[in-house]
């Protein structure tokens, strides 16, 4: 083999190598560098710009308030997942868009440092029933199908 043939494979199979080890970067949410026509998206102004305005300049917004509807959420997040790793969100932007009536009367942003870590509650809540053993799962249906009638596979197709 030649020489120069092996340091040129091994170079090639360090760079795989390390190319495969790069973060995998995903985006979600709305675009907070999203142009219109070449030109930035303009800022919400408080006082100027209606519902319409807004959702014809950002979409529908992420989500809303749950029991007041004058508040619009728009959420984007950026995540980098290196190999098999879970992702790790690395940019959030929320902005928060208030309405009193129609007219925009607040417009809030906040980034990665006001969010706040959640503690899930992992148990769970009881259901009515009964749990299935293992073989209760797997012989469960035994029985429970009609038999096969061999007058009728013996006969073939009726005619009249």
């Amino acid at each position: 083999m030649n020489r120069g043939f092996l340091c040129l494979s091994a170079a090639a199979l360090a760079f795989a190598a390390m190319s495969a080890c790069s973060p995998v970067t995903t985006y979600n949410g709305y675009s907070t560098s999203a142009t219109q026509g070449g030109q930035p998206i303009a800022e919400p102004q408080v006082g100027v710009d209606t519902r319409d305005t807004i959702q014809q300049r950002y979409g529908s917004p992420s989500t809303t308030a749950i029991f007041d509807q004058t508040t619009w959420y728009y959420i984007s997040a950026v995540q980098e997942r290196l190999a098999f790793y879970h992702p790790r969100t690395t940019q959030r932007s929320v902005m928060v868009v208030r309405f009193d009536g129609d007219v925009v009367s607040e417009v809030e942003r906040f980034g990665l440092d006001r969010g706040r870590v959640i503690a899930y509650n992992g148990n769970v809540t009881p259901t009515r029933g009964r749990e299935l053993g293992l073989l209760e799962q797997l012989l469960g249906n035994v029985g429970s199908t009609p038999p096969i009638r061999t007058d009728e596979l013996e006969e073939g197709p009726r005619r009249n």
